[in-house]
């Protein structure tokens, strides 16, 4: 007899059967990680100096908007990953 657990796990991979992921793919994708980990660090650090000398400089309305800056970029280089991601899942390697 199986959990309930079990059947619904059963009736999920039926609806959206789960992709497997060869050796190469999960290569690239380790690759995308660390590229785009490099590409949000780097962003940050510069940012976050401007971000600095702006607060000394008491400009906080442009400190304001260098945070937002960063937060739109991180944002959209955590999406381009993603989306680089999902393409690599659906190659076949």
């Amino acid at each position: 007899m199986k959990s309930a657990y079990e059947l619904a796990m059963e009736r999920l991979e039926k609806q959206s059967p789960s992709l497997k992921v060869t050796e190469d793919q999960r290569i690239q994708l380790a690759e995308l990680d660390s590229l785009y980990k490099s590409k949000m660090a780097e962003r940050e650090l510069l940012l976050a100096d401007q971000i600095r000398r702006e607060q000394a400089a008491g400009k906080l309305a442009e400190v304001e908007k260098l945070q937002q800056q960063l937060a739109s970029e991180l944002r959209r280089l955590t999406e381009e990953c993603e989306s680089k991601k999902e393409i690599v899942r659906k190659s076949g390697g």
